[in-house]
């Protein structure tokens, strides 16, 4: 191999893992990097939702050509792979396809469900850039613990990677003391509190992170309802078959969701802000369950949403309003609409959530 082959794959490959990296805080993007394949090329490939919402296998994505996607059934053909058997990792792409979501959240548990374990188990944490961003979000659920535990003596720790970088300061006898008021406060055992801190910032981390994926997707959503109305009045799309029809089937359906996705989000809040009351390790424990058992749906109905309004806004988003009404409606009725009704019925499969 020559020195500039060389420099191209070396690029080639550091391109590759920052695509990767951005990919771990993606609702719709999985690197199959992450997951064991016998099929070393396939490795370089990413499952992606499209506008359907189907999982398909991307060989390759640019600005110049595009994306390049397999349907799972095609990868046999692409790679000569027995026909007469079922390839091992053509039985995984089928799996990891089916999936609503995979953000790393849902992920940790579907991949534990199916039995497939990963190369690396980072690839199945925010990455840290996504985590700062998220910290305005985090400060809702760290800062009513620290103000439990500290009061208003403490009035410097602002965020949670403060608390813990206080429990190893070189202060041996201050690290100790931090540590025993929060052990005295959740009324657990000292040992137990690191444990307890690790699974308190993830736990909250997945709030924040789908907070923050619902409030971009939900005003996107709207102005999308918004342009159905504007295009409902146009006389030549009233006589187009079967366009009012799709509208009508679209519309309740998208504000159903909304309104049932927004709604959770709320009563999760109002169970957060309940814990602060007698906050312990038990009740930590039944906020943490409360949340992990919704990880699957909210995840879910959130990719299926965001890669719709995704591929409004790549299509028209530059098109002014009032334009190409025709290709609007067109699009509307052959892309927008399929898969509309399955994430209805999975908001519809979420868990009921007690008022707090």
């Amino acid at each position: 191999m020559s020195q500039a082959q060389a420099a191209v794959e070396t690029e080639q490959d550091e391109n590759s893992k920052a695509a990767d990296l951005l990919a771990r805080d993606s609702l719709r993007i999985l690197p199959l990097s992450c997951i064991p394949l016998e099929t070393a090329p396939l490795q370089r490939a990413r499952i992606v939702k499209n506008v359907h919402l189907q999982g398909v296998v991307e060989m390759f994505q640019d600005e110049s050509t595009g994306s390049g996607q397999l349907e799972p059934d095609q990868l046999p053909t692409y790679y000569g792979w027995d026909p007469n058997k079922e390839h091992v990792d053509l039985r995984r792409i089928r799996a990891l396809a089916s999936l609503s979501s995979y953000d790393v959240y849902s992920l940790r548990i579907e991949l534990r469900r199916l039995g497939i374990d990963v190369n690396d188990h980072e690839a199945l944490t925010l990455s840290e850039e996504k985590s700062k961003e998220l910290a305005g979000y985090m400060k809702t659920f760290t800062g009513p613990l620290l103000q439990q535990v500290y009061g208003s003596g403490e009035e410097n720790i602002q965020d949670f990677g403060q608390l813990v970088a206080m429990f190893a300061s070189p202060n041996r006898e201050e690290a100790q003391r931090n540590l025993q008021k929060l052990a005295d406060k959740l009324e657990i055992d000292l040992m137990e509190v690191p444990a307890f801190l690790e699974d308190y910032a993830d736990t909250f981390l997945s709030l924040a992170y789908f907070k923050e994926c619902m409030d971009q997707v939900v005003p996107d959503v709207m102005s999308f309802l918004e342009n159905i109305g504007d295009l409902k009045s146009n006389l030549q799309l009233q006589r187009t078959t079967g366009f009012l029809e799709t509208c009508d089937f679209m519309e309740p359906r998208l504000n159903s969701i909304i309104t049932s996705i927004t709604g959770r989000f709320e009563r999760f809040d109002q169970h957060t802000k309940n814990l602060w009351d007698n906050v312990s390790a038990n009740s930590f424990q039944r906020i943490r369950t409360m949340i992990k058992s919704h990880h699957k749906t909210v995840g879910g109905v959130l990719c299926g949403l965001t890669t719709k309004m995704d591929a409004w806004e790549t299509k028209f988003g530059t098109i002014s309003q009032g334009a190409a009404v025709v290709a609007r409606a067109d699009f509307i009725m052959s892309d927008m609409r399929h898969g509309i009704a399955r994430l209805e019925e999975l908001e519809k499969s979420a868990p009921d959530i007690a008022d707090a």
